[in-house]
């Protein structure tokens, strides 16, 4: 079969990668893509946000499948053109994105599927914020009620902060939700779902904050590593259970049935598993992770989930290794990241056994080079037996690619490495 991805950053490019392994697809096209994904596929310069731009591409190349990666053309309602030209397609409706694109709307559903989350008020003024933070007390969580990249949300200690957060983004038109703040490790856990029918990935966990430490603001992400040896037994099964398959229930209920990606962040807490947020789409970077150790093809898996036969698809076979991803950013971001740096090193660190780079905020300048176009350049996944190999490998391949003002954690897994991850016992 031909599949379009659609997206420009490093979870498409973790996508193309899978797809093109699979010996059942026999094309793959992305648009728009980056300098990473045009030396491994055939690459559209479209607005991936405009769906009849979509809509046409899919049409020209006779896809048989297309692929939404990021969060920006589902709530523009790309997936809504494509099911309604009657072309297969892995992303979610305008409609059931909202799981992600309001954070209101997904609180209300969660309550109504009686999933377990933080405890939330919606403000949408500096009264009610101010009101909400002093019933919650400090650590304060305020996050934008709308999409933000990953970056909405902001857990502080300081009041002042906090406030300042949601007068923002009151300013900007929104509104914003503010929770009780939830103690224990956070799990990404990413859901294949038809609509009726739900299949999880291999769970991972991501790192927000661009310093060391967990320290700086947050970011789309800096890394991430799969699986987790701590998680407790069973916890994928109980995350469908509680989580997963009552949320798809009531999305069906209300006629916004969720195909594609259901993302669960989560937290596993001394009271059990909380569900942070949902995204409606892969994460960036644990795509990159997860994906690098799934065997089964992945263009059978989305095509079943597209046309509703999830149950039908053969069951995902995971490779034993342990996969590490470190992203390389570009100098000042995640503020506004300097662009056009020429970066060096790539070749190197692709030769490398069990690494392979991952491009992102990349582009080609008039010389052919690879250069420096957005935040998140680079993510390096390096593969091993356990996390200390996979964490050796990542580290050697970032080490060989170099530009000016690039920076990367140097902590990525390394708790977990030292076994220093403590859950609270859930049986309690």
């Amino acid at each position: 079969m031909k599949v379009l991805v659609i997206g420009p950053g490093g979870r498409e490019h973790a996508i193309v990668r899978a797809l093109s392994a699979d010996p059942y697809v026999k094309e793959v096209h992305c648009a728009p893509g980056n300098a990473g994904i045009a030396q491994d596929v055939t690459t559209h310069n479209i607005d991936a946000q405009d769906p009849a731009a979509v809509l046409a591409l899919a049409r020209e190349l006779a896809s048989d499948l297309v692929v939404v990666g990021p969060e920006a053309p589902l709530a523009a309602g790309v997936s809504d053109a494509l099911i309604e030209a009657g072309i297969p397609v892995f992303g979610p409706t305008k409609a059931a994105a909202q799981l992600e694109a309001s954070k209101a709307f997904a609180k209300n559903v969660m309550a109504a599927a009686e999933v377990p989350t933080a405890m939330a008020h919606v403000a949408t003024n500096r009264d009610e914020a101010a009101s909400a933070l002093d019933d919650f007390g400090a650590p304060y969580v305020v996050k934008d009620d709308g999409l933000a990249a990953g970056k909405g949300v902001v857990v502080t200690s300081d009041r002042d902060e906090a406030l300042e957060h949601a007068e923002a983004c009151f300013a900007a038109g929104g509104t914003v939700v503010i929770e009780e703040f939830l103690d224990g490790p956070e799990v990404s856990l990413f859901v294949i779902c038809d609509g009726k029918h739900a299949v999880p990935l291999s769970p991972a966990q991501d790192f927000k904050r661009i310093f060391d430490n967990d320290e700086g603001p947050n970011t789309g992400g800096m890394g991430a590593y799969s699986p987790l040896e701590w998680l407790p037994e069973n916890f994928v099964d109980e995350v469908m259970e509680r989580v997963a398959y009552p949320t798809l229930r009531e999305m069906e209920k209300r006629g916004t049935p969720f195909t594609g990606v259901l993302y669960c962040g989560l937290a596993v807490t001394k009271r059990g598993i909380r569900v942070i947020e949902f995204n409606a789409r892969f994460g960036d970077p644990e795509t990159q992770a997860v994906l690098a150790r799934l065997k089964t093809p992945l263009g059978g898996v989305l095509l079943a989930a597209a046309k509703g036969q999830l149950d039908d698809a053969e069951q995902l076979n995971w490779s034993p290794l342990t996969a590490v991803d470190v992203v390389i950013a570009a100098e000042n971001y995640p503020d506004t990241p300097v662009k056009g740096a020429v970066i060096s090193g790539l070749d190197a660190a692709n030769a490398l056994e069990n690494v392979h780079v991952m491009h992102a905020g990349t582009s080609t300048d008039a010389d052919g080079n690879i250069i420096v176009s957005g935040g998140r350049v680079l993510a390096v996944v390096g593969l091993g037996d356990d996390l200390a190999a996979a964490r050796k490998a990542a580290y050697a391949g970032v080490a060989e690619i170099s530009w000016d003002g690039a920076q990367s954690r140097t902590d990525i897994a390394l708790k977990a490495e030292r076994g220093e991850i403590v859950v609270a016992d859930q049986s309690k």
